[in-house]
Order: structure tokens, then C-alpha cells, then sequence
């Protein structure tokens, strides 16, 4: 099925989901609402044995979109991001993400979300908010589970981007490749997961996630923080509108 911002289907046990926002695949409202859809569709289908999320153009994502971060839209996006990513790591199936190009923001939270990752060796990927006074709220929950504490907290304190090598070093993605052979690799592992047992797939997730912590319990608290707290904050509109508005952000530290 194809929607403006999205693609889905499925075909040999495989389900992809495609990002459809080319060249850079900046995710907006009614991307996230088109992907909530689609994963709740294709979460239901017994005959997705394994997803791959994938995207068009030259980057996988360049993240959520700024716009969609003032008062006015952020207490509907945060929600709607929140629940997309807690859909995309409880999908009841492996999943994997294919990063031809940079991820970096959201795009890199979409990532952090699947279970296995491959990433082509010129693309990048991090979680840049806090140079615009904000956070990765998905990033600050999942991270430190997935790659330990110190190396968490230098990304997200830093806000710097990982080479696709450091990406690996850290246990970020599984594989390192040459960007004409990432559909190849995700092509292979896809095979591989869709040519056994579905159920016990669905299992064998849900044991990992058993011992993977609870992050979803707090996900409550960390979107009054971020709305209420963190929104709040004179920092957060000044390095948003500096953003918008092509500028250095002046930061009054309040």
C-alpha cells in the first residue's frame, strides 16, 4: 500500500516499510500518522514474519521536523513519535533497519527502535537535539540499554554524529557496508529470519525484551518532562526559532 509519505507491503514473509519523503525524508505529523498506520496494519498480518524499515532518497531520515517542534504542534508530536517508535520495538516480529544515508534525530531513534541494523560506511547517524536545547526523549531511553551509559551520555550531551564504523564499534548497528550492498545484506538477513518458524520468532523477541529493560514504562514520564519541563524552557524556543530562522541561537541558560 502506498500513502504521500509512506509505502508498505508484504512479499515472501518479508513486510517492508519504505519512507517516502525524498531527497532527505524529513518526518512530519502526517508521516508519523501514516507510519502508526502502517505498522498496526502490518503488525496484525501473520504473514510478516520480519520487517525492514527502509527509506528513499539520499539520506534515511534528517529527523522530525523542526516546524513540528513549537508549542503549537509539539503535544500532538511528541505522543504521535512516542507511540510510532513503541510500535516499531514491540513489532512481534524481527525487524530491520536498512540506513543507506545519514539517520540522524528521529531518523536515528527509528533506528535505535529495530532489533538489527545495517548502515552503508559513508552514512552517518546521531541525535543532534541538544545543540537546539532539546532531546531525543526515545534516545535517552533506549541508548544507555544499548550501547551502556558513558557512550549514551556523550551522545546525547554532545549531540555529535557517528561515523557508520564508530556506529558499529559501539554496538549502534550490526554491519558496516559499502552503500551498493546495504539492500543486498538487508535482502540476505531478511531471507535468512523469514525462512524460520514465525512463532518462534515471536517468542524469542519477547524473551529479549523481557531481559532489554522496561523503557516503555517510564515513556509516560519522559513526555510530561519533555512537554512540560523541557518545553518550557526559554532555551528550548530560542534554539528552535534559531533553527528556523537560519541563526546562531543566543542562549540565556533558563
Amino acid at each position: 500500500m502506498t500513502d504521500p509519505f509512506v509505502s508498505y507491503g508484504i512479499e515472501d514473509g518479508i513486510a517492508t516499510l519504505t519512507l517516502n519523503r525524498p531527497p532527505v525524508n524529513v518526518i512530519h505529523i502526517p508521516t508519523l500518522e501514516q507510519l502508526e498506520t502502517a505498522l498496526a496494519e502490518l503488525a496484525q498480518n501473520m504473514a510478516a514474519c520480519v520487517l525492514v524499515l527502509r527509506a528513499e532518497g539520499k539520506m534515511f531520515s534528517a529527523g522530525v521536523d523542526v516546524a513540528d517542534h513549537t508549542p503549537d504542534k509539539v503535544g500532538q508530536m511528541i505522543p504521535l513519535f512516542d507511540r510510532v517508535c513503541a510500535a516499531l520495538a514491540d513489532f512481534p516480529t524481527p525487524t530491520i533497519a536498512a540506513v543507506h544515508g545519514h539517520a540522524l534525530g528521529g531518523g536515528c531513534e527509528l533506528v535505535i527502535c529495530c532489533d538489527l541494523a545495517v548502515m552503508a560506511e559513508k552514512a552517518k547517524i546521531g541525535q543532534p537535539e541538544i545543540q537546539l536545547a532539546v532531546v531525543a526523549p526515545i534516545a535517552a531511553l533506549r541508548l544507555p540499554t544499548l550501547v551502556g551509559y558513558r557512550a549514551a551520555a556523550d551522545l546525547m550531551f554532545s549531540g555529535r554524529n557517528l561515523t557508520a564504523v564508530e556506529a558499529a564499534h559501539m554496538g549502534l548497528v550490526n554491519a558496516v557496508v559499502p552503500t551498493e550492498q546495504v539492500d543486498e545484506w538487508v535482502a540476505a538477513k531478511a531471507a535468512q529470519l523469514a525462512g524460520l518458524s514465525r512463532a518462534a520468532m515471536v517468542i524469542c523477541k519477547r524473551a529479549l525484551k523481557m531481559g532489554d529493560g522496561r523503557w516503555a514504562d517510564v515513556l509516560p514520564e519522559m513526555e510530561r518532562i519533555y512537554l512540560e519541563e523541557l518545553m518550557a524552557t526559554a532555551d528550548a524556543a530560542e534554539g528552535l526559532a534559531a533553527f528556523m530562522e537560519k541563526r546562531r541561537p543566543v542562549w540565556s541558560h533558563q
